[in-house]
């Protein structure tokens, strides 16, 4: 039986991992088996991170507009807005209403208001 070359093959499939490793530091770009355990654990970290960022873009939100409605009133609180809000069939969601509450509170002073009445 013939011997069987893959080196071309094998170096190709090297060449693609270590390509994606470039900028890893030390023996993380550099070596074969570190740099395959590491591309594993980079695709790993960032499928968990692309759930964790919406989670955390949602508790900055709800942050920023319990910050500016506490301001606002003493017994007024965010939970009140967004239930109020529900009863009202308003719909904003948070991250606008956080925008609003950044750029124009007074705009978010008027919003709160209505609902109230």
């Amino acid at each position: 039986m013939t011997r069987i070359k893959r080196g071309c093959i094998a170096r190709r499939r090297r060449t693609k991992i270590r390509l994606f490793a470039s900028s890893f530091r030390g023996a993380h770009s550099r070596l074969t088996r570190t740099i395959t355990q590491q591309r594993i654990r980079a695709l790993v970290s960032a499928h968990r991170d692309r759930d964790r960022k919406k989670r955390d873009f949602r508790h900055l939100w709800i942050t920023r507009i319990n910050a500016v409605i506490r301001g606002m009133g003493v017994s007024y609180s965010y939970s009140r807005l967004i239930h109020n809000l529900y009863k009202k069939q308003l719909l904003l969601n948070r991250k606008i209403l956080a925008q609003i509450a950044i750029l124009n509170r007074n705009c978010l002073y008027m919003i709160s208001n209505e609902i109230i009445k």
